[in-house]
This record gives C-alpha cells, structure tokens and sequence, in this order.
C-alpha cells in the first residue's frame, strides 16, 4: 500500500510539472534549448517547431504524457506484483529443498512465509514419521523372523526326532511330544499376540465398557498369576480403596494389569513385593505398581512401550516374552482415552495407568 500510494503520488507530481511547463506556456525556452543542444537548428527554426508543433499540439502531448505515467505507474505495480509471485515461487522451490532451512519472503509476504514455513515443519516430521514407521515395519518383519523361528525350530527338531526313532520307549515318546506341544502352544501364543497388536493398531477392538471394581479385579488377578511370581519368591501388595470404581472393559484391563504384573515379576528382586496403589481425582482414577528391580534410565523408559522391545536386549523367546506385552497394555489404554507411562528411580520402577473416570 505504502509504495502504490507513493507511485500515485509521483504519478500526480508529474503531471502538474507537465502542466506547469506545457499548459502554462513555461517550458517553451526549456524545448527551444533542447532542440538547440542536440540538434543542428537554428534558434528561430527551433522557436518555429516549438510554436507550431508542441503549442499548437499541446492536448495531444499532454495527453500522451498522461498516458506514459499510467503505462510506467502500471509497469511498476505489475514488476512488483510478478515479484512476489517469484518470491512464492522461491519459497515453493525451498518447501520442496531437503534440508530444514527457514523461508524468507519479503516483508508485505510475511503470512505467505508463515504458512510456508508451517507447511515445512509438516513435511518434515511427516517425513521422519514415515521413515520410522518404515524402520519399525523392517523390524517388525526382522522380529517376527526370529521369535518365530525359535520355537518353530523347537517344534520341527522334536518332531523329527520322533520320526527317525520308531523305536524309542513310551515314557520318552510321551515326554518328547509334551515338550513339542509346549512349544507349539508358545508359538500360538506368540502369533495371537502379533496379530493382537495389529488389531490394536487398527482401531479394530471394540470395547464393552461397564462399572468395574478395580479392587476386586486387581484382587482376583494377582492370585491367579501367584505361579508367575511363586518361582522368585514375589509377592503382591495393594494400597488403595476397596470401593474404588471406574468404567472400563474389563477383559481388556485384565489384559493391562497382567501384562504390567508379569513385566514386574520378570524384572524384580528375588523375594520383593510388587506393591499396588490407587488414588482418583475428580477427572481420573490413577494406579500405581512399583517392583523393586534395577534402575532403568531415563532414556530407555520411553521405549519400555515400543513394540518388540526388551530391555534386556536377549531375543531368547523361550524365556522371554514378544516385547509386546507392554505395547498391547498402551494401546487398550489409549483405547480408553487415558494414558500410561513408567518412572525409574531407588533402585525401584514404578508403571501408573490414568483411566478417566467416565467415558
């Protein structure tokens, strides 16, 4: 606006000067010296030709004056304006450049250049997301190789072994197809847990949400897992409301506290407890459980979520789990709209699910 006004301003300023000098009869003797100056005619042949032709054709001079300026005055807003279309231009070349470089428009484009700039930072970290989604499908694929291939190699030896002795007593026969059914049953387990999470993933698990007593629940569920926890001498302990309530699906919470619980009994000291906690606020019902264990730094509690991740680091599927345990807990918890996540500190590991109270 600034330099459109400023344009019309000396767009006006010339045409009073051409007035002045034409319409007032004031720059006769400045045509005369020009025509003197740069031409071979005399003074009284320039005085003739100034007389006859620019007085005597001053409207159409005037005219034609008036009708520069407006071609000038447009040439420069349309030099402007095909300006800033080649500074967006400019700018797309640079939304497009791989690299993480702010754009820089001029000023009178600084909206153009937020949204530019907006639009980067979306494609970038679209960028990185889907290369980690794609480093996460590559292992997934690598992981699945190996946890499958560990029981499945299991399965086929004992089979085989079976096979090439037919004469091989009862009592062995009986002990070698229990070993390979164990193992066949591992490898199920491990397959519905792989085809689980994808479900998740999916948005494909509907839940059935009810009124559920997480007291009782919690009650019912660390008895039944007590063969998990006997082998290291684990105990469990609860803290928290006996009337405490939340609505949830409770299949799906089963799922959620076993898998923390079992997480914890393979992770804690021999002989500690394994103690749960609960507290509620008008919004949310929190619950705690802390197992006494090593320390897990910071850096690796972020990714105690991950798919297929073990912090032990030994893919060994017959004395460690999928690394989904975990992921599949997260995942029915966003289901619900809470969230979870895990703390580490005094040689203890705390994991607390938040579940809104009503949903």
């Amino acid at each position: 606006m600034e330099r459109f006004c400023g344009n019309a301003l000396l767009s006006v300023a010339a045409v009073i000067l051409l007035y002045l000098f034409l319409w007032k009869q004031r720059g006769g003797n400045l045509v005369i010296t020009l025509l003197v100056t740069f031409t071979t005619l005399e003074y009284e042949q320039a005085f003739y030709i100034y007389h006859n032709y620019f007085r005597g054709y001053k409207e159409i001079f005037f005219a034609a004056a008036i009708i520069l300026i407006f071609v000038v005055l447009l040439w420069r807003l349309f030099r402007w304006i095909t300006r800033y279309f080649k500074e967006v231009n400019q700018g797309i070349d640079a939304l497009l450049a791989e690299d993480t470089a702010q754009i820089h428009l001029s000023a009178e484009m600084l909206p153009f250049e937020k949204k530019l700039n907006a639009v980067k930072q979306t494609l970038t970290r679209q960028k990185q997301e889907t290369a980690l989604a794609e480093q996460r499908k590559d292992e997934l694929v690598m992981y699945l190789a190996h946890d499958i291939r560990t029981p499945l190699t299991s399965v086929i030896g004992y089979l085989n072994l079976l096979d090439e002795d037919p004469d091989m007593s009862a009592a062995e026969r009986a002990k070698n197809v229990h070993i390979t059914l164990d193992k066949a049953y591992r490898l199920e387990e491990m397959i519905n847990e792989f085809f689980e999470i994808t479900r998740y993933n999916s948005r494909q698990i509907q839940l059935a949400k009810e009124p559920v007593d997480l007291y009782y629940l919690l009650v019912q569920l660390s008895d039944e897992l007590s063969p998990v926890f006997a082998p290291h001498g684990n105990s469990v302990v609860l803290n928290m409301d006996e009337n405490l309530t939340v609505r949830a699906d409770p299949d799906k919470l089963v799922r959620v506290f076993g898998n923390i619980l079992r997480n914890a009994a393979a992770y804690s000291d021999p002989e500690t407890e394994i103690t749960i906690s609960a507290e509620e606020t008008a919004e949310q019902v929190r619950v705690s459980f802390q197992n006494q264990g090593d320390h897990i730094p910071a850096e690796k509690l972020s990714l105690l979520f991950d798919k297929f991740y073990r912090l032990d680091k030994a893919r060994v599927s017959d004395t460690g789990g999928t690394g989904l345990g975990l992921a599949i807990a997260k995942e029915i918890i966003l289901l619900h709209g809470g969230s979870i996540h895990a703390e580490s500190g005094g040689h203890s590991v705390t994991i607390t699910v938040c579940l809104p109270r009503t949903a």
